[in-house]
This record gives structure tokens, C-alpha cells and sequence, in this order.
């Protein structure tokens, strides 16, 4: 049975008793700007923005108490993405709807709210300079994260295009950016291919599911709203950095082992599944309080909607029901935690063939449609993030130990 996603907007009813205010507080909570507002159905009716109600009442927690929800409070506006218990929305589009046909250029311009062009013309390739050739060259046999990253940041000095502020320019050069690190990823020429092709043919030449299951995946990934790496490339671009270089802070921040990171721990621990005793497995990990990757999340505690597509999706196309099946349900069972994407992708590389450490590629060749969008919007903005820390250290006045 698939989850009611839940609404973005409350009456001013639903939105006062869920703060517990009277209507006048509540619509003192909006003069203040903590709550969004607009025209409702009626000729005087309001609507409320559920995220605001939501953020304000944790706000609202008494001093000294526990504020596990922190991380989870908006700190910025923004009309890419949201995220909902059935999944992230694009520009209100079900994420997972549109991976049922869309490709990632197509999830791309939609993030980018892209009208009337189209930044994927086969002409749009990027740039390489010589320097940029001799870096792919010289780092092949090197990880394709470090060989992205060097490559990237020749990329904005080989464009004469780099810095257009126009919209429709700033999207061409995030097309560009998006067939460069595919082609810098895979360590080949640029090409005007879809991505998700690209992929098929690089890394699982002659398997015909290959194809359409990156597709799905790439678009899965495309954005996330404010995690970590994404977060990083505002702030870059918030400097006014060019695309190129906000792409590379992305990147920087996704190789940690609690962010992109995490799908090559998941390919290991699929892997080891794959062979033998699943549950005896299962149940020699769980009893000895072994982390188990791939499985629960700080925001869909009911189950990753990406994870259940993609696994979905890989059953489908013939794989096998006991890494896409049994096994989730048998860790579900012993945890209460249900499989992210991070493990959908695991076993998705997994029955491809594809040797561990494919993951975080994938994965960051999806993400920088999403870290575009974001980039581009904040450099629209014109803001500078600059955010305060709450201080906790020493009171002044106090002596210097010695």
C-alpha cells in the first residue's frame, strides 16, 4: 500500500491546533515571517505552509531540552525540492513518478526550470583543454572522484563560457559540467549520449536491463533538498563561485562515509550476504551490534521511497529476490530499519556485476543536476550564507590556565 504523502499546506485550524496557539498567535507567527501564507480556496481564506508550522513548533522546544530535530529545520528557502514521506519532490514533481520514464537530462531541466531551450543540445559539449587531457591521461588508473575533481577545476579557466550569468547560460554550462564529470567519472571523451547510456555501455556492456536501471537511478539521485554535499555548493556559490568550482565543493563533501560514502560500505555488506546463509549472516551481524549499512535514515523513518522503486524496479528486470527481497525484510525484522538507497544501489551494482566502489560515481554523476539547481539559485539570490554559531565555550574574564 503506498504512503499518503503528507500536505504541504494546513488550514488555519490545522495549522493553529498543531502549534496549539490560538488563531491571533498564529497569524502573529506569520507578520513575523515564521510562517508562510497565500490565498486559500475561499475569497478570504489562507493556506499555511506545513514545513513552517512544522519547524516552528520545533523551535519552540523549552530551553535545555532535548532538540534531536535541529538538523532537520529549514535554514533556507528554495523551490528545487522538497522531501516528502513518498519520496523528494521536484518542483512538486514526485521524484519517483518521474523515474518511471524521464532520463536524468530531462530531471535536470526541471530541476533548472528550463523553458523554451534546451541546454542539452549536441553541440554543448564542454571544453577540454590540453591540461585537461593530460590530467585524464596521467590519473586513469587513479579513483574516478579524484580524477573528477582534478579535472573540474582546470574546467572554468578551458571555458570561455564559464562565468554567463544568463539563464539560459548558467544551464548550458551546467549541461556542460554534467557531460564533463560523466566523461571525467568514466575516464572518456565528452559526448552528447544520455548519461544513463553512457553508464550501460562504460560499465555493463551487453546486459540489457543495465540501461534502463541506471536511468532510474540517476533520476532517483538527481536531488535531495539541503543534505550535506548540497548544502557545501551554496555556500560555495553563495562566494559567487563559477559552476565548475561549486560542483568540485559538492563532490568534496559527498565522499564522506555518512554521505556518498555510504554505498561502498552497503556493496560490501551485500556482497558478503550474496554468499552462503543469508539470515545466519544477518543474525551474526545484529548479535554483535554491527553497524548495518544501507539501512534507516534521519528522515524517512518508514522506508526510503527511492529504495523501494529501485529494488522494486531491479525485480522486475529479473534480479535476485533474495538480495532484493529476502534479505531487507530479514534486516527489517531484526532492526526495525528499513533499507535507504544507498543499499538499493549496493544491490543493484551488485547484480550487474560491477566490482564495489561504483557506487559514489553513480551517485555523484546523479547529484550534480540537483547541486546546478542549487547553485544557480543561490547565486540568483545575491546572499552570502553566513551562518552564526551558537558559542558554548569559556565565559570571558576567566585566567588563562598556565
Amino acid at each position: 500500500m503506498k504512503k499518503e504523502a503528507p500536505p504541504l499546506y494546513l488550514t488555519a485550524r490545522e495549522a493553529a491546533t498543531e502549534l496549539s496557539v490560538s488563531p491571533a498567535t498564529l497569524y502573529a507567527y506569520v507578520s513575523r515571517g515564521y510562517i508562510r501564507s497565500e490565498p486559500g480556496d475561499g475569497p478570504r481564506a489562507r493556506r499555511y505552509r506545513a514545513d513552517d508550522v512544522r519547524a516552528l513548533k520545533n523551535r519552540r522546544t523549552p530551553v535545555g531540552s532535548s532538540r534531536e530535530n535541529d538538523a532537520e529545520l529549514p535554514v533556507l528557502d528554495s523551490a528545487i525540492s522538497t522531501i516528502t514521506s513518498t519520496g523528494p519532490l521536484y518542483r512538486g514533481v514526485p521524484a519517483v513518478s518521474l523515474a518511471a520514464d524521464a532520463t536524468l537530462e530531462q530531471a535536470a531541466t526541471l530541476l533548472w526550470d528550463v523553458n523554451g531551450h534546451d541546454p542539452f543540445t549536441a553541440d554543448n559539449l564542454p571544453v577540454l583543454s590540453s591540461a585537461m587531457r593530460a590530467v585524464l591521461q596521467t590519473t586513469r588508473t587513479e579513483s574516478p572522484m579524484a580524477r573528477t575533481v582534478a579535472v573540474l577545476a582546470l574546467a572554468s579557466d578551458a571555458d570561455p563560457r564559464a562565468f554567463n550569468r544568463s539563464a539560459e547560460g548558467r544551464a548550458r554550462i551546467g549541461a556542460r559540467a554534467m557531460r564533463l564529470v560523466t566523461a571525467a567519472m568514466l575516464c572518456k571523451e565528452p559526448k552528447a549520449e544520455p548519461i544513463h547510456r553512457q553508464l550501460a555501455e562504460a560499465w555493463a556492456p551487453g546486459q540489457s536491463a543495465a540501461a534502463d536501471l541506471f536511468r532510474r537511478a540517476l533520476v532517483l539521485l538527481a536531488d535531495h533538498e539541503l543534505n550535506a554535499s548540497t548544502y557545501t555548493v551554496r555556500c560555495a556559490a553563495s562566494t559567487d563561485l563559477n559552476l565548475y568550482d561549486s560542483v568540485i565543493a559538492g563532490l568534496t563533501a559527498l565522499k564522506g562515509p555518512r554521505h556518498g560514502g555510504a554505498g561502498p560500505l552497503a556493496a560490501h555488506m551485500v556482497a558478503s550476504l550474496a554468499e552462503g546463509d543469508i539470515a545466519g549472516k544477518i543474525r551474526m551481524r545484529v548479535a554483535l551490534g554491527e553497524r548495518i549499512p544501507g539501512f534507516g535514515h534521519t528522515i524517512y523513518k518508514d522506508g526510503d521511497p527511492r529504495a523501494e522503486d529501485l529494488l522494486a524496479a531491479l525485480m522486475r528486470a529479473g534480479g535476485d529476490r533474495r538480495l532484493a527481497v529476502d534479505a531487507p525484510a530479514l534486516i527489517s525484522e531484526a532492526t526495525g530499519l528499513h533499507p535507504n538507497i544507498d543499499f538499493a544501489l549496493a544491490v543493484m551494482m551488485h547484480s550487474l556485476g560491477l566490482p564495489i566502489g561504483h557506487e559514489m560515481p553513480l551517485f555523484a554523476v546523479a547529484r550534480v543536476a540537483g547541486w546546478i539547481a542549487h547553485a544557480v539559485e543561490q547565486l540568483h539570490s545575491g546572499r552570502l550564507i553566513r551562518p552564526r554559531a551558537r558559542y558554548i565555550g569559556p565565559a570571558p574574564g576567566r585566567s588563562i590556565r598556565r
